[in-house]
Parts: structure tokens; sequence; C-alpha cells
């Protein structure tokens, strides 16, 4: 009977610390609208992974979960993709954004933003977030950034619908893109 009590105490406390594992490492979102498509949809199931960045920080094209910045007891959590990074110049003119002075290629949008934002210095600490749907969302371009301490997570794995499983649309920019912004390279070609 003894033995029993030990194996059932076990197999709880297994439970529990595997069911703190989890509630620490992932959370579970819900998209809610229509402001990240053609790359996320309306009632998409996603797991956010919440140590992402811990270790590093977010990256240009990264799809983040956060509070919204303007409600005080926001019931549902914003999703929308680093742009800009802390210490950053960004600038939208004419649909196109600029990153210390260089245009961005971004593949993942279908139509750019209508209109244009003057030139804004992201804080340090602080990231400049986009919709992928420029047209129908609310994010930065209202003049708020989001502070590193307020990131719940990265998006991770988009589990539901079926048709769309896998890993969650989060772009890498070529290396090449965080060298050459606002840097200036000089090129010495050899003659015959």
């Amino acid at each position: 009977m003894k033995s029993l009590i030990i194996e059932i105490l076990v197999i709880v406390l297994a439970g529990l610390a595997i069911v703190t594992l989890i509630n620490v490492t992932l959370q579970y979102s819900v998209v809610d609208g229509s402001s990240m498509e053609p790359n996320l949809h309306d009632r998409q199931r996603l797991l956010i992974n919440k140590i992402a960045y811990n270790s590093n920080p977010p990256q240009r094209g990264e799809i983040i979960v956060f509070p919204p910045p303007h409600i005080a007891n926001p019931d549902k959590d914003y999703i929308k993709r680093v742009i800009g990074l802390p210490g950053e110049t960004i600038e939208i003119r004419d649909g196109i954004i600029y990153v210390n002075g260089s245009p961005l290629d971004e593949p993942y949008i279908e139509e750019p933003a209508s209109g244009s934002l003057a030139p804004r210095l992201i804080p340090d600490n602080e990231y400049f977030v986009l919709g992928d749907n420029r047209n129908n969302s609310t994010d930065s371009r209202q003049g708020w950034t989001v502070p590193l301490s307020d990131i719940v997570g990265k998006a991770w794995i988009s589990i539901w619908p079926p048709q769309v499983w896998g890993l969650a649309p989060n772009y890498s920019f070529p290396q090449q893109l965080g060298d050459t912004l606002g840097q200036v390279y000089v090129f010495i070609s050899e003659t015959d």
C-alpha cells in the first residue's frame, strides 16, 4: 500500500512539473482580426515561445505577441511583426519602410501601407511593429513602440486550422541587411 501511495505521489508531482514547465515556456494565442493577413488569419491558433527572448533580443521580421499598449486591462494580446529595432530610425514614404534611410524589402506583405510616417527614432529597449496587412492594422504608426519587457514571446508554431500547421511565418532578413543599414561601405576595384 505504501509503494502505491509513493507511485501516485510521484506521478502527480511529475504531472505538476510538466504542466508548470509548459505554462512557463509556452502560451496559446488566437489571432483576432485580419491585421496579419496574408500570413496569419482570423481565429488561427498559435503556440507562443515565451522564453525566446531570454537570451537573444527580437529580430526584424519576427512575429511577436504583446499586450495592447493603449488599453489598461487588455483581454487579448496583439500579434505584430518587428520592423524596427532599438536605436534605429524608421520612416515610411509612399508606403515604403525605410530603416536608417535604407528601403526595407518586405516579401511577406501583399500591398504597401498607404500614407507616410515622418522619421522616428526608436527608443532603447523598444521595438517598432507593424501588421502585415498594412492598411488594416493598429500598430506603431499610431505613435507607440513595444518595450522589450512587454513582449510575451515569439510566434512559434501554428496549430489550427490543420491546413496551416507548421512553423509560424517569421521572416529572417539576410545578414547583409543588418550590416548595410546605416553604414557606408567603400568598394575598391582592381584594374589591369
